[in-house]
């Protein structure tokens, strides 16, 4: 049992992390509920662009990111097939245009920041802590673990990712699969035959099919995911997207692609979902926060990004409402959190899902968007300024987090 006063997160991956040191950082008490036995993020890279640095700025973190990250030049798109570069957006403005800079690095490492500015602004860390059950009751949120232990807080919020059991008091949709899987692999830069520039973010695009490379650990490593539409899958197949169709759909594939492919580790696979929007996202003093709200696709790189948003804007709510210190307070909050925040993340889902359909055209509709793409100045925000400047992302300013 703990003090009613604390604001529960349930999950503790980066979004939960996030939300738990921004609502910290206002002066709330703050418990974390992971359910593994220790903190940790599978995966390879991740992206931060501004909308989400300027963010961890203001938490202190940006340095420490900066340091074990990279800071690239361009995000570059190049055609798989022919092995060209088809256009570039340039990053080297960013911190001017946008007030932050865009970095790449590894999850693990983001996560460890997290957890480590945690830690020191006194977030209570439970882990082995797997919720199974949540419920408000007069002044508090009660979440109980499998293990028998219960907690209970002012509020709950649920950031336990894609596949959320909490999500079920919302919605009863299920993950949506895309078809598409991934293989990932970062490895030393000195195994790295074939790379691209490592100035830059590329992401080589072709017909149902791509792959992003980047630098990460100050250089040290090579970061690549390749990303393809499965055959097998749309024939109903049970073992679609394994390795041997991983060879076929990129064999056609330029030199480069084609030869780095091997690199990628064949133990592991990760089908592609999202979820379609939800209009709700918030029951009385319990909210989802980060993909356990707005699962998206991978291709505008904002999964991690709009959680770090999402927690910015509960903390800036919290702040507002009497600091979520009592049950009207954070129903407030949350009501204004999730107003702040919804038709935003609906709309980065959407776009994603549209990018996804552009990157991987064939026939006419490839050939017309590599024109487009080629006429393109690598100057022109047109298309990414409302993702990342800072009116766009919603009640994104930290109250008290940097007092």
């Amino acid at each position: 049992m703990t003090s009613r006063r604390e604001i529960l997160v349930i999950g503790g991956g980066i979004g939960g992390l996030a939300a738990a040191l921004t609502v910290r950082r206002t002066g709330r008490p703050v418990r974390v509920l992971e359910r593994s036995a220790q903190f940790g993020e599978i995966g390879a890279g991740i992206q931060l662009a501004p909308n989400a640095t300027r963010i961890l700025d203001r938490l202190g973190l940006l340095g420490p990111l900066i340091d074990v990250g990279v800071r690239p030049r361009r995000l570059v798109l190049a055609d798989a097939v022919a092995g060209v570069e088809l256009t570039a957006l340039d990053l080297t403005d960013f911190p001017e245009r946008y007030g932050a800079p865009y970095i790449v690095l590894h999850r693990s490492d983001l996560l460890d920041i997290l957890l480590g500015g945690c830690a020191d602004a006194g977030v209570t860390l439970e882990a082995s802590a797997q919720v199974t059950g949540l419920a408000g009751s007069g002044a508090s949120v009660r979440a109980t673990c499998s293990d028998g232990r219960s907690f209970d807080g002012t509020a709950a919020i649920c950031a336990d990712g894609l596949h959320s059991r909490s999500r079920r008091m919302f919605s009863d949709d299920e993950p949506i699969c895309s078809g598409y899987v991934a293989y990932r692999g970062a490895v030393p830069m000195e195994r790295v035959a074939r790379h691209a520039d490592l100035r830059d973010v590329v992401a080589w695009i072709g017909p149902g099919l791509h792959l992003v490379q980047y630098p990460l650990r100050s250089g040290r490593m090579y970061n690549q995911v390749a990303v393809f539409r499965s055959d097998a899958y749309r024939r109903g197949e049970q073992d679609w997207g394994n390795p041997a169709e991983l060879e076929q759909r990129f064999a056609a594939c330029c030199d480069h692609v084609r030869e780095s492919i091997p690199l990628l580790g064949r133990d592991n696979r990760w089908p592609m979902y999202d979820r379609l929007p939800i209009g709700t996202w918030v029951r009385g003093r319990i909210a989802l926060l980060g993909d356990a709200a707005h699962p998206m696709l991978q291709y505008l790189a904002q999964g991690g990004c709009q959680a770090i948003e999402d927690a910015a804007a509960l903390a800036a709510a919290l702040e507002r409402h009497d600091g979520g210190r009592t049950a009207a307070g954070a129903e407030a909050a949350l009501g204004a959190y999730q107003d702040a925040r919804a038709q935003r993340t609906a709309r980065v889902q959407r776009a994603a899902r549209t990018w996804g359909e552009i990157w991987h055209l064939d026939g006419a509709g490839k050939l017309v968007r590599d024109e487009l793409f080629r006429r393109r100045r690598d100057d022109d925000h047109d298309h990414v300024r409302w993702l990342y400047e800072p009116e766009a992302a919603g009640a994104e300013p930290l109250a008290a987090a940097s007092s």
